[in-house]
């Protein structure tokens, strides 16, 4: 007779036997019946919980708003309530002054096809709404000018933005970025961020568009305490709580990688859900601290690509924007044409890596920003418009996508409708949808505004 210990000792005996039992009961249900338990889905659920609360809250993905294509920044004191068509006046001037829009067009690789469909856009959109998203700068472009003449030009960027949008001529994104939270200007930064937001609140309602943004953020406690300082404006104003969101600029390495080989950036969703509504990739500031010659600091450089990767791990599924940053190499003098072709270039590479928003710093940057964007959604129409009608009317096709495929190319196609480069009466001719129906496929969780 052979000894316990050859067989696995008695813990093993009687784990053989639970099974043993475990199989003749299997045996014994009859087809279709269920071996787990209602107390075993108790259980499962029980465990996941907290993974359940944390997609719901942290996760709530992309709610289908309009995302601006582009961000201007000008310095605070230069804004009046013509400034955006000022700059759309200025935009065309230098697109005619070296043959008008179809020639720049040409000159970013289009053919006449495309030219054709892209210039008439483009010179609708500088016409009637050649800023998207306007920053009004207080500070690497405002300087240090001193506490008075700060304060007295917070309070009149406050009293311009109020008037641009009651006559209805703002930009339908606007904002202010305020000087950082390190402690040389962070009083200050604070100072001008509170009379800013308290002026506007004071002429009444604030903007739909209103975005606050947070410069040079090197930690998450910085971040945490700008959710402090709006949550406290919020109070005093009397505002729905979560009513001032802020961009957080990614321009220092300590954001991207911290001194305990984690990523700051990536907690930032998740330390305060809600509250931040983009990332922005700062490409002089960030490449410099690097060290980073001049000469070759770029949007393209690797180190600029290793961080705006990390950014764009970091905050999906999160609901967060993201955008790129500038080229400093701007469309004046005798550089124009060579500027827009780089230009163009860098916002078409932009989008093709999942980063549909960028920096402009000049007048003659929005038309090579504008025709490149929309070359961009022309291009990509006829094929995610087919693939879409494919998947929606279930008739099949040479691609199989699916269900988050269907989500990006609605998504795509809706980017375009939004920012002006495909007509919402193309859509249901090419992909069989109406809007609402492309926007419920794009962002099942969430409705934004279809268009400009």
């Amino acid at each position: 007779m052979a000894d316990a210990s050859a067989s696995g000792g008695p813990q093993a005996q009687a784990q053989r036997q639970a099974h043993r039992q475990a199989r003749s009961q299997a045996r014994n249900l009859g087809p279709g019946t269920l071996a787990l338990s209602g107390a075993d889905l108790a259980r499962i659920d029980a465990q996941l919980a907290g993974t359940d609360r944390l997609l719901e809250r942290n996760y709530p993905g992309d709610d289908g708003s309009r995302q601006p294509v582009h961000t201007v920044y000008v310095p605070a004191d230069r804004f009046s309530p013509g400034f955006a068509a000022d700059w759309g006046a200025m935009a065309v001037a230098a697109a005619e002054a070296r043959g008008g829009i179809e020639s720049l067009c040409a000159l970013l690789g289009q053919d006449t096809e495309l030219a054709a469909a892209v210039a008439p856009r483009v010179r609708a959109k500088l016409a009637r709404e050649p800023i998207e998203d306007l920053r009004l700068d207080f500070e690497d472009g405002f300087g240090d000018r001193g506490d008075d003449a700060e304060d007295d030009a917070a309070l009149a960027a406050a009293s311009a933005v109020a008037a641009a949008v009651a006559t209805g001529i703002a930009p339908p994104f606007i904002g202010i970025r305020f000087k950082c939270f390190e402690a040389a200007t962070r009083a200050r930064g604070l100072r001008t961020l509170d009379l800013f937001v308290s002026q506007l609140a004071a002429a009444g309602e604030l903007p739909d568009g209103l975005i606050l943004t947070l410069p040079k953020v090197t930690t998450v406690a910085q971040v945490e305490a700008m959710d402090f300082a709006v949550s406290r404006l919020e109070e005093v104003h009397s505002l729905p709580a979560g009513r001032l969101r802020f961009e957080v600029q990614v321009e220092t390495p300590q954001l991207v990688l911290g001194p305990d080989g984690t990523s700051p950036v990536a907690r930032l969703p998740h330390v305060v859900p809600g509250r931040i509504s983009g990332l922005h990739y700062g490409t002089y500031d960030y490449s410099a601290s690097l060290q980073i010659s001049a000469e070759y600091q770029s949007m393209e450089h690797p180190v600029a690509d290793f961080a705006k990767e990390v950014m764009q791990l970091a905050v999906a599924g999160t609901g967060i924007r993201l955008s790129d940053g500038s080229t400093n190499i701007l469309p004046v003098g005798d550089n124009v044409e060579q500027a827009w072709q780089l230009h163009g270039r860098l916002v078409r590479r932009s989008l093709e890596r999942g980063y549909y928003q960028g920096w402009d710093l000049h007048p003659a940057q929005l038309p090579s920003r504008f025709a490149a964007t929309y070359a961009f959604y022309r291009q990509g129409l006829p094929a995610a418009a087919s693939r879409l009608r494919s998947y929606v009317e279930q008739t099949g096709g040479g691609v199989l996508d699916e269900p988050a495929t269907a989500r990006a190319l609605a998504a795509f196609v809706l980017r375009g409708v939004q920012c002006g480069a495909v007509g919402a009466d193309e859509v249901p001719a090419l992909a069989g949808v109406g809007l609402p129906q492309l926007t419920a496929l794009a962002h099942p969780r969430g409705a934004g505004s279809p268009g400009p």
